[in-house]
């Protein structure tokens, strides 16, 4: 994985560096904010290990400076002065997790592990042929008004409009979009070979446009964008997947994507847990990062809590039964949004 080691203090940054590095890992070190962040402006990163404590600027001025710019990398929090309750608030900001002073491999190793798993299940993989169906359920709606967006003209089909897009200039994408969703209040958008626009421009100027498209499709229906996996990063796929997603199947991403409440939710399918049963389920000893991974299922609506054990709601069942369908990619219902990569020749 490609990590970022930021801490000032020196030894520690290089120990730390060396030891990734032995690891297998590709890593980049930094000894202050401004620093880290020159490197993510270089370089694509997976994961930041930031000490929370440190002069002028802290770690977490770094993991809200991430977030904002780079949302799809992971952000540990290394604290060794500051208490856990910190800590803890650093996850709720968006830290992926935090580890404590003094630390073995081992944990780093396992904090890995779990970024890995999370980072892999946001990356969709997929085929054509679900560009294809998608466009067939359409055609069954005889309320839905369909715009093509592709350099190649689909199969003729009742309430289709087929535009060439200009993929030097996203910006004229985006208003053909928002002039068609304005012109029929039932609609649906595909936009095909996306990756094509990231050639042209900056990445966050091309989310930037994305989102104006997803806004703009709002109580219209669904956009769906199609992208060449082969053309483009896995950090970009996983950015685009989720800013086209809508904010009620973002959420429910979110708070499925960690590997940890992945693990809570599958053993809540077997029936109600205690906090006990769903720490040994996470493989956790930390009572506080348990409550905190438990905070998130049920303010997410997948778990309930009664004061004594935790049970998982019908919002739950669904997320946990489709889980494993992720890498189809194709939305579960034909009015969802969604970013679909396309499967290469043969």
């Amino acid at each position: 994985m490609r990590v970022l080691v930021v801490d000032d203090d020196a030894v520690f940054r290089q120990e730390l560096g060396d030891l990734l590095e032995a690891d297998g890992h590709e890593v980049t070190v930094a000894p202050s904010v401004p620093k880290a962040l020159e490197e993510l402006e270089r370089r694509d990163v997976d994961v930041v290990f930031t000490d929370l404590k440190m002069p002028r600027h802290s770690g977490l001025e770094l993991l809200k400076e991430v977030r904002a710019r780079w949302p799809q990398t992971l952000v540990v929090m290394i604290t060794g002065f500051a208490t856990v309750e910190t800590a803890v608030d650093a996850m709720k900001a968006g830290a992926f997790d935090y580890v404590r002073k003094p630390f073995q491999l081992v944990q780093v190793q396992k904090v890995l592990e779990l970024a890995r798993e999370q980072l892999d299940f946001r990356t969709p993989t997929g085929r054509r042929a679900d560009v294809e169906r998608l466009l067939r359920d359409w055609a069954g709606r005889p309320d839905l008004s369909v715009l093509v967006l592709s350099s190649k003209a689909p199969a003729p089909q009742p309430r289709l409009t087929h535009l060439d897009p200009n993929y030097e200039n996203p910006s004229e994408i985006a208003g053909a979009i928002r002039e068609f969703a304005q012109g029929h209040p039932r609609a649906a958008v595909l936009l095909e070979e996306v990756d094509r626009c990231f050639a042209h421009h900056r990445r966050t100027d091309i989310l930037s446009i994305l989102e104006s498209m997803t806004e703009a499709m709002r109580g219209h229906g669904p956009l769906v964008v199609s992208y060449d996996p082969a053309r483009l990063s896995a950090t970009d796929a996983r950015a685009l997947t989720a800013i086209v997603a809508s904010s009620e199947t973002r959420e429910t991403l979110e708070a499925i994507a960690n590997p940890l409440r992945r693990a809570i939710l599958q053993r809540a399918l077997q029936g109600a847990i205690s906090f006990s049963e769903a720490m040994h389920a996470a493989g956790l000893d930390d009572s506080p990062k348990l409550a905190f991974h438990l905070r998130r299922l049920v303010d997410g609506g997948l778990l309930t809590h009664d004061g004594q054990e935790y049970r998982i709601t019908a919002r739950g069942k669904e997320a946990t039964r489709t889980v494993f369908e992720m890498d189809a990619s194709l939305p579960s219902r034909s009015d969802a949004n969604a970013a679909l990569p396309l499967a290469g020749p043969g």
